[in-house]
């Protein structure tokens, strides 16, 4: 066979270098906005930060599902349903008592949304309705099978996974202690679950839409969104985080260490680099190449988030970037 030597580019013809999907317009959301104005986020028109601040989880929850912040009828409905869901059918029991000890968590939770969809299938039309009660459902009760693997694998006890704390957050740290949590760790929870809820089209989220559409079920659908979690480039990125954060004692500590590996990494740039030919890049999604907002509003729930943020953007707008 006649090797032919490939054809001479084309005067003036660039090739666009490759960067995934940037650019493509993947589809449409009122859900979510992330980088509106640069490093924010924003959950139906609302500012992510204002909603750490004032709101609970259960709020935010059916602001997403249900489309609108619930009243306070309404939010008391919707935790009592909750409250309700949290329950596990024996099937999913069994099937989470055969997964060993060792298993990643990220694996049991998908294992237990398969599972769950085995048992509570469905229905064919994939009404609205029916997808909104499945969605509270796993907000309910995906604590419940973490925990429930977790005591039985590490301890092999039956726990009872249906406690009266008021929240998701309170009901999780509850089963993980075998006791009630505090006010400040249950208002740690509400800020963590508010700032993780949503973002955008994320690989997850990406993954998910592409199963709904193929007009497969929600919990194939959610299931496949987990195992994208899973990954060490999108949901790993928090183990990461957790590894960093063991390093330090306290606070202080942390800001001293952190400001230190900032200022070498600063100085390291600038020995390789010419001044203004690089860029700092942002958190785990590339909708957003500014400063992410998640990390920097969970340290102490004492102090405002904004306070947080403002601190975190004055460390990371010391790094040298790219026009």
């Amino acid at each position: 066979m006649e090797n032919k030597s490939p054809e001479p580019p084309v005067p003036g013809f660039k090739p666009k270098k490759s960067v995934a999907l940037s650019g493509v317009a993947a589809g449409n959301t009122a859900l979510c906005t992330v980088g509106r104005t640069g490093n924010d986020l924003h959950y139906r028109g609302y500012d992510i930060l204002d909603l750490a601040e004032t709101c609970e989880f259960e709020e935010i929850a059916y602001l997403l599902i249900h489309g609108k912040l619930p009243n306070v009828a309404e939010l008391a409905g919707y935790k009592a349903k909750l409250k309700a869901l949290r329950g596990l059918p024996a099937v999913v029991k069994g099937a989470l008592e055969q997964l060993p000890a060792y298993s990643h968590p990220m694996d049991v939770m998908r294992t237990g949304v398969s599972v769950l969809g085995c048992a509570l299938p469905e229905k064919d039309d994939h009404n609205h309705p029916g997808a909104r009660d499945i969605a509270d459902r796993l907000l309910a009760s995906l604590g419940s099978m973490l925990l429930y693997w977790y005591h039985y694998s590490h301890h092999g006890r039956r726990i009872e996974v249906e406690t009266d704390d008021d929240s998701i957050g309170g009901h999780f740290l509850h089963l993980l202690h075998g006791t009630p949590p505090g006010e400040l760790w249950v208002k740690s929870m509400h800020i963590s679950l508010i700032l993780y809820a949503e973002h955008e089209f994320n690989a997850s989220t990406f993954t998910a839409r592409v199963i709904a559409g193929t007009a497969s079920d929600m919990y194939s659908a959610i299931t496949g969104a987990i195992g994208a979690l899973r990954g060490p480039k999108h949901g790993g990125a928090n183990e990461v985080a957790y590894d960093v954060q063991k390093r330090y004692e306290t606070p202080d500590a942390a800001e001293a260490d952190i400001r230190r590996r900032v200022e070498r990494r600063r100085v390291q740039f600038l020995r390789r680099t010419q001044p203004g030919k690089d860029r700092a890049r942002g958190g785990a999604h590339r909708e957003r190449q500014a400063s992410p907002p998640v990390p920097g509003a969970l340290g102490d729930p004492v102090i405002p988030p904004r306070a947080r943020i403002a601190f975190r953007q004055q460390v990371l707008n010391s790094i040298p970037r790219r026009k």
